[in-house]
């Protein structure tokens, strides 16, 4: 388990694709967030703190299942303040990254943050999930986005059965996968690297149950 700062930096170190040019990016990031959190409330005061542990490595601990060779886009969903799709990009900079966000603030802080960090093949989507045009992805990603049923149910149009899907939930995530009845799935929970209380719903999609007759 990565429990302080210095941990943290040093689990993204020995990242593959944490190079001095990821590193920097993720820097800038880090200074970005600070002062944008002043405007308005990206992420909690408390968490500035531990900037490293509970939101650059908690998103980065996604990429070790997503094969380098997976092709792109990733899709991330509710990206909010740039977590986890920001530091996937900034990790990932060759990967075409869309950042699915429609809260106007946050749209705008994603794109200045995106243009900053000099991420080309990043994108910003600002729209509601229920708007954004249906196009197949590689990975979906969705940090405390929505309930597994209803985020299924607005996203599997995305998904094919090789998508890998990747979300984190917190401690819900075990009860939330023994509650969904509705879809064939090859899911299954992940810990957290970041906390002992939180594990990652992780896998593939096959579809949506036939409705009972």
């Amino acid at each position: 388990m990565i429990e302080t700062e210095d941990q943290a930096r040093a689990w993204l170190a020995q990242l593959p694709e944490c190079d001095a040019a990821a590193l920097e990016r993720l820097e800038l990031l880090c200074a970005l967030l600070v002062e944008e959190n002043q405007r308005q409330n990206l992420v909690s005061a408390a968490s500035l703190d531990q900037v490293w542990l509970r939101h650059i490595v908690d998103s980065a601990q996604l990429l070790p299942h997503v094969p380098r060779e997976t092709t792109d886009p990733w899709l991330d969903l509710g990206t909010g303040a740039g977590f986890p799709g920001l530091v996937i990009a900034a990790l990932r900079p060759e990967c075409e990254v869309l950042m699915v966000e429609s809260r106007k603030r946050r749209i705008e802080w994603l794109d200045r943050a995106r243009i900053a960090m000099g991420l080309d093949r990043a994108q910003v989507i600002g729209q509601r999930l229920e708007m954004v045009e249906t196009r197949q992805v590689s990975v979906i990603s969705a940090r405390a986005f929505a309930p597994l049923e209803r985020l299924l149910a607005l996203s599997a149009r995305f998904s094919t059965s090789d998508t890998i899907w990747l979300l984190p939930k917190g401690r819900s995530a075990q009860q939330e996968l023994d509650d969904l009845r509705k879809w064939r799935h090859m899911f299954h929970v992940e810990q957290s690297l970041t906390d002992p209380q939180a594990g990652i719903i992780a896998g593939t999609l096959a579809g949506r149950k036939d409705k009972a007759k």
